[in-house]
């Protein structure tokens, strides 16, 4: 039996907007039509921020320390920042053996203002990120304490991205294909709010069901170990 031979299969915007429109019974009849779904799955993409879902837009990046310089702005286009760690090296992907890098602690807003002496300096050992910044500015990295520009000489650390606007109708959405089903299914729940609300409650629980499983499929997989069970007749 022959098969296709490919497995690309993706979405453009419009398709995607189509499909959901289609489970709200719903025949899209204008450009404006279009329009409002697309911002509907641009929210889409904020609440799955909020729910930090989207591993798929996890990166490493790298910054130089700067000597008695304690923030740090990050990358554009991030969340939120995951893990950080100082480190005597720039290289980000196949460190040498010569690569030395130790992480620090991640503090709360509290912890951090609690601290003594945030102008001392010398090798940080805890940071805190304040994602409370406003317009376009992108989370900054706070150490403590301050750097002393000795030893380690750059500030490497893990962001959570943002997931990239719908776009062009004609565009991919920026997520993998396994979470195609959910993004569908939160689409169709949002727009049932709007357009069709006998539907909404239905829809509710298959975007639920759609995202746990994706969420389930997103997660890091341990390796799995079988011990046999064993056997023990009793003797009378």
């Amino acid at each position: 039996m022959a098969t296709s031979g490919t497995a690309t299969f993706d979405l453009s915007v419009d398709e995607i907007v189509e499909e959901a429109y289609e489970r709200c019974g719903i025949q899209t009849n204008s450009g404006y039509d279009l329009k409002k779904a697309r911002r509907s799955l641009n929210v889409l993409f904020s609440e799955w921020g909020n729910r930090g879902v989207h591993l798929w837009k996890i990166q490493l990046n790298a910054v130089a320390l700067v000597a008695s310089q304690s923030q740090y702005s990050t990358v554009a286009g991030v969340s939120d920042v995951l893990e950080a760690f100082i480190s005597n090296s720039s290289v980000v992907t196949n460190p040498g053996a010569d690569v030395t890098d130790v992480s620090i602690t991640k503090i709360d807003r509290s912890t951090y203002a609690a601290l003594p002496n945030k102008g001392s300096t010398g090798t940080p050992s805890q940071y805190f990120v304040d994602r409370n910044t406003a317009g376009t500015s992108t989370p900054t990295i706070t150490l403590y304490i301050t750097p002393n520009g000795q030893n380690y000489t750059h500030l490497k650390y893990y962001s959570l991205q943002r997931i990239q606007d719908a776009g062009a109708y004609t565009n991919t959405a920026d997520v993998p294909f396994r979470w195609i089903p959910c993004m569908i299914s939160g689409l169709a729940f949002y727009l049932s709010q709007k357009y069709a609300p006998d539907r909404t409650q239905a829809l509710k629980l298959y975007y639920e069901d759609e995202i746990k499983r994706a969420l389930d499929e997103d997660g890091s997989r341990n390796s799995t170990f079988i011990t046999p069970a064993q056997y023990y007749p009793t003797v009378t």
